[in-house]
This record gives C-alpha cells, structure tokens and sequence, in this order.
C-alpha cells in the first residue's frame, strides 16, 4: 500500500504545474558567454546582490554558482572594504 500512496503522490506533483516551488533549471548568470566578469570596482553590477538592509543575497536565490558566488562576495566585500560602497544604505530620515 506505501507503494500505491507513493506513485499517487508523485502523479499529483506532475499535474501541479503552476507550483512557485516547481523545478526549473537553474543556470549562472557568470558561466554564460560575453556574461560580466566579476569586479569589485563595478558597482552597479554588485548592488543587484545586495539586499535593502545590505546582506548579500545567497546563491540560492539568485541562482549563481557556488564558485562565482565565493567571487562576487570577495568583490562585494573588498569594495565595502575600500569604501567604494557602504556596508549598510543610508536612509534619510524625514
């Protein structure tokens, strides 16, 4: 009978297609070609990895190999270490 259960259970994730959990391939943005390279002096390339608060976002939300992720936080880290960006946003307060 666990047999049974199993193989029902398994028909019914197939049929939910519109899951926002569903299994879709995951790809690197940097392993692609002419993608950017990873560079602590481009900033605009690096805030997209960042949160509101200033965490960097992790590589399973953003899909980046766990290689190019180790690189883009060395990045992120060094610029914040040479000032280039601020190690939390600055809210102006009204």
């Amino acid at each position: 009978m666990k047999k049974n259960r199993r193989k029902n259970s398994n028909s019914s994730r197939e049929e939910n297609n519109n899951s926002p959990f569903e299994n879709r391939k995951r790809f690197c943005p940097f392993s692609l070609p002419n993608s950017p390279v990873i560079d602590y002096k481009d900033l605009k390339m690096l805030n997209r990895y960042i949160t509101e608060k200033g965490k960097i976002v992790p590589s399973r939300i953003t899909g980046v190999s766990t290689k190019r992720q180790k690189e883009l936080a060395k990045a992120i880290k060094r610029a914040r270490f040479l000032s280039l960006m601020s190690y939390t946003n600055k809210y102006i307060s009204q």
